[in-house]
């Protein structure tokens, strides 16, 4: 009988020490988090707020500059500042949308037609194209592995009178090729020449 009544306490003291070492373990697993935070390192997608690349994107342009200066719709006109070919096999396009009309403009449709985009990026300018002719070959903005677009997102209605700048990030055609067609949905087609 003895045998079986120290048994059991035995048990228990296992069972006890097994818990306080799982609890030790689980403890110790989520240190690296605080540290990563600590330190500012970010895990940000590329694109993403708070990440810069190697690009145009988010820089000042002059917007005394004017590549193109294309109509759309109910009196909202592109101006287009710079076109940029980046080290990274990027094309920069950057620009400003003015609305000159007497009515609020809904930016819902320059996100184009595309029901990826128009999910993941909504009231964004990621409808936008670029066609190489002499290559033979379009264009479309560049999206992160989340699916959203390296563009300008969460445009507000435009309201008579006010402009917001935008941005839209293409792969590069090849070095050759200088001249593109941008197209911006709702707006006219035109040709840009690409710096850089």
């Amino acid at each position: 009988m003895n045998i079986r009544l120290t048994t059991k306490p035995r048990r228990v003291v296992a069972a006890g020490a097994m818990a306080a070492v799982l609890a030790l373990t689980v403890a110790g697993c989520g240190g690296d988090d605080d540290k990563s935070k600590e330190t500012g390192s970010s895990s940000a997608p590329a694109g993403s707020e708070g990440s810069q690349n190697d690009t145009a994107a988010g820089e000042k342009v002059d917007p005394n500059v004017k590549l193109a200066e294309v109509k759309g719709q109910g009196g909202a006109v592109l101006v287009v500042n710079e076109v940029k070919r980046d080290s990274g096999g990027f094309v920069t396009v950057q620009g400003e949308i003015k609305n000159d009309g007497d009515q609020s403009i809904n930016p819902a449709a320059w996100a184009g037609n595309e029901s990826a985009i128009v999910r993941n990026n909504l009231n964004s300018v990621g409808g936008a194209t670029l066609v190489d002719k002499a290559g033979k070959k379009r264009y479309y903005v560049l999206r992160d592995t989340d699916g959203r677009c390296l563009c300008t997102t969460k445009i507000r209605p435009l309201q008579p009178g006010k402009s917001t700048p935008v941005f839209m990030q293409f792969p590069a055609p090849p070095d050759t090729t200088t001249e593109v067609d941008f197209n911006l949905p709702t707006f006219a087609t035109t040709s840009l020449k690409i710096s850089g």
